[in-house]
């Protein structure tokens, strides 16, 4: 992944950060990574835990940027959070999985929006 990409991709997991935390969400870890994939970031509101997958793009021609998390990377994302969750203990907490898309356009203005619950954990995988 090349340099000005990576860049981008923190600077809208930055923003995405600041918006959960201008909504009373409690930031526990970002960039969380095990063998099996990798969440961005995880956070609580109120009593969930919310495993939240975000994607940044500068426009919307090609696609939204909810629209590229395809199941291959839901799938990622359910394993890593199921490994967090064991390791923290948290298998009677309720948890989600959210997605927080960035859209940051050619005038500078920025367009977020949060999926709650974007989708479900892969039946194949449990607790």
């Amino acid at each position: 992944m090349g340099r000005e990409k990576l860049i981008f991709g923190k600077r809208g997991e930055d923003i995405a950060s600041s918006f959960l935390e201008k909504n009373n969400y409690k930031i526990i870890a970002k960039n969380y990574k095990t063998r099996l994939g990798e969440v961005d970031i995880i956070a609580k509101d109120r009593e969930v835990f919310c495993f939240i997958e975000v994607r940044a793009r500068r426009n919307s021609s090609f696609c939204m940027p909810e629209e590229s998390i395809v199941s291959r990377k839901q799938t990622q994302i359910s394993k890593a959070a199921l490994s967090y969750i064991r390791m923290h203990q948290l298998e009677d907490r309720p948890a989600r999985f959210d997605i927080i898309a960035v859209l940051i356009q050619e005038d500078g203005g920025i367009k977020i929006n949060h999926i709650k619950n974007a989708f479900e954990l892969d039946a194949r995988y449990t607790y």
